[in-house]
């Protein structure tokens, strides 16, 4: 996953899982200038509660409900 992506998904889902956060703030320094950028722009949407820490279910996208 690129920052990018990863910027992309939060977006649509409202949620940046706790390891997604521990990979984006381990790799900084190998993040180019764009990359830091977005990195920036994630940790603001967090501090203003657009994005919220939390985990994402299987089979949200397709509109099915997870199992048991």
């Amino acid at each position: 996953m690129t920052v990018g992506e990863l910027y992309l998904e939060s977006l649509a889902t409202g949620i940046i899982t706790p390891t997604e956060l521990s990979w984006l703030t381990h790799g900084q320094d190998r993040f180019s200038r764009l990359e830091e950028a977005t990195a920036l722009r994630l940790g603001r949407l967090l501090d203003q509660g657009d994005i919220q820490l939390g985990c994402r279910l299987e089979g949200w996208r397709d509109g099915s409900t997870p199992g048991p």
